[in-house]
């Protein structure tokens, strides 16, 4: 098979190096195949921007590399699975900073799990966390309540909680007696609807479609914006995390924009947070996420024995 002229560099750890291997992915997924034909380079590939086709892709991976079965709901977010690993990867290696080196099992509070609940299923399967999922929107919420009863095994480890007031991001989900050793979380990344929807055009524009041809990623409104965008809701995240600053130890947050980083980081050094950027890429992507806690480092490895 010929090679990409550019391969995503993930984390070292991640399954999903180099190029796809469809005859290994339509083995594991059979409804695949169908969308599976030469690409330009007269390699195999898929129309990527085809929704169904990429939703197809998406669940040989998980099926592939993972074992699960992911039925997604109609119209909910359909995330690319190599990069979202990336980030449960990155936030095994924080972890084993506190841990002499070594990856701990860990109980880890996903904020916005979404209808796909893509983090808990791949942290559970890489590392055997235990997680609790939260989600704002009943219909996302029932839509990742079965996914996990549909595999064997995961309601043991897999919770999923309802965010009930909509003006609160981690008040009112951890209980008196929680303890989680990292929060995640994917925050909305626009504004408003309409930043939304000219970003989706933007999608559209860039992939060379009609203006009415259907996007490949999907999402429910609370998944793709909120006032203020990603800006404001981590930084309501991190006044949220003060209180709760014993019972999580390290709280997280992707941060899609760079610039936002600087007040946000301003904001935890006046709340005497210790502090971290880690930076993720794949390809000419890049990412991070922003990292914080108020306990001790000597406490952290106290409570990861």
């Amino acid at each position: 098979m010929k090679k990409s002229a550019s391969p995503s560099p993930f984390h070292v750890r991640n399954r999903h190096q180099g190029e796809y291997d469809f005859v290994a992915l339509t083995a594991a997924h059979p409804p695949l195949a169908a969308k599976v034909r030469p690409n330009g380079y007269g390699a195999q590939s898929v129309d990527f921007a085809d929704p169904d086709a990429v939703m197809l892709l998406n669940q040989a991976l998980i099926k592939l590399f993972y074992g699960l079965d992911w039925q997604l709901a109609p119209g909910s977010l359909c995330p690319p699975v190599p990069g979202r690993a990336d980030y449960v990867h990155y936030l095994a290696d924080l972890l084993a900073l506190d841990n002499h080196g070594t990856i701990p099992v860990a109980d880890v509070l996903d904020i916005g799990c979404g209808a796909n609940c893509i983090y808990p299923l791949i942290g559970q399967a890489e590392y055997g966390w235990r997680f609790t999922g939260t989600e704002i929107d009943e219909r996302a919420l029932k839509a990742a309540n079965r996914i996990v009863a549909a595999n064997p095994g995961l309601q043991r480890m897999i919770r999923l909680r309802q965010q009930k007031n909509s003006e609160a991001i981690l008040s009112g989900i951890v209980g008196k007696n929680d303890f989680f050793h990292a929060v995640m979380c994917n925050p909305p990344f626009h504004a408003s609807a309409a930043e939304a929807a000219a970003g989706s055009q933007r999608k559209v524009r860039n992939l060379g479609l009609q203006k009415t041809a259907p996007l490949n990623f999907g999402g429910q409104n609370n998944e793709l914006w909120c006032e203020g965008g990603e800006k404001a809701f981590v930084s309501k995240m991190i006044a949220e995390s003060v209180a709760l600053g014993r019972q999580c130890m390290w709280f997280t947050s992707l941060v899609s924009r760079k610039e936002n980083l600087p007040v946000l980081e301003k904001q935890l050094q006046a709340l005497d947070a210790e502090v971290r950027v880690v930076n993720m890429a794949q390809g000419q992507k890049q990412s991070r996420f922003l990292a914080w806690t108020f306990m001790p480092a000597a406490l952290r490895t106290k409570r990861l024995k």
